[in-house]
């Protein structure tokens, strides 16, 4: 499977909504530089029509100009060291790669090495449902991963004390990238599957995540449910602020009651409880 690359220049200013923009029609990496940010999406899933109707919407409002190239899954390390740096999640976590020093002092250590995969804790989806993850009980609790993308919230999941987490995704790479991951960090109590919700036999669950966007999020509520225990936590994250009224909803009609909200750079995460009947 192929990747498309789109660099895009712009205003740093506009480069959030285009991440935005761009996740609802498929993309599910991205990186930040000096000029704007680079986009990837599987060839397969690529719409031109869809991505120029974006580029379009823009142009008139900031300098913007984009290329686009195929490029092989083994271009990215080289493109994720020249600018990956290690990050701390409220002093408590460190999250770096397997060639920075490590820092005994954190209390939880996560290595990650992504390929075509996101969630390397640098973007606010990801860090802020890690900070959710410190303040909610993992210990001897069951977790389902869902799109766990590098795996980085399955192996906090374990750090944390779960006994049993199924981590999933769609991507071949993830799920490459996931097992590799879950190596560097010894983890022994992941379970990694290639799929989606709806391939996951049915089992409930004590907590499930679901760092994805806004539209899959509200397509798929209704079926996480049905994997959450009664008294079962859902984290989800992928979304801006402005999208909670709509998420909250859709969560409620589905029985599920909002216990927490965060946000940072108006991305959101938000957690839910299925109560006991």
């Amino acid at each position: 499977m192929l990747y498309l690359e789109a660099n895009i220049e712009v205003n740093a200013e506009f480069s959030e909504i285009l991440v935005a923009e761009l996740a609802e029609i498929g993309f599910d990496t991205f990186l930040e530089n000096e000029n704007g940010l680079l986009a990837y999406i599987t060839e397969d899933e690529f719409d031109d029509i869809a991505f120029k109707q974006i580029m379009e919407t823009y142009a008139p409002k900031t300098n913007l100009f984009y290329s686009l190239k195929k490029i092989e899954k083994q271009n990215w390390n080289e493109e994720w060291e020249k600018n990956f740096d290690p990050i701390q999640v409220l002093d408590k976590i460190l999250v770096r790669a397997s060639f920075h020093q490590s820092q005994p002092d954190f209390e939880h250590e996560i290595i990650i090495t992504p390929k075509m995969s996101f969630g390397t804790g640098h973007h606010e989806t990801t860090s802020q449902i890690m900070e959710l993850q410190l303040e909610i009980d993992h210990k001897d609790k069951s977790v389902l991963d869902v799109g766990t993308g590098t795996g980085i919230l399955a192996i906090l999941a374990e750090k944390l004390g779960a006994k049993s987490i199924k981590a999933f995704d769609i991507d071949e790479w993830s799920v490459e990238n996931t097992i590799e991951n879950i190596g560097l960090n010894s983890c022994q109590n992941i379970e990694v599957a290639l799929g989606t919700i709806v391939d996951e036999p049915a089992k409930t669950y004590d907590i499930v995540i679901a760092n994805i966007n806004r539209n899959i999020l509200l397509d798929e509520i209704s079926t996480y449910t049905t994997f959450m225990k009664p008294g079962g936590i859902l984290m989800l994250s992928g979304f801006y602020e402005k999208d909670i009224v709509e998420i909250e909803a859709c969560c409620e009609s589905n029985g599920l009651k909002k216990v927490k909200q965060i946000s940072k750079k108006e991305w959101a995460a938000v957690v839910f409880i299925k109560p006991v009947a």
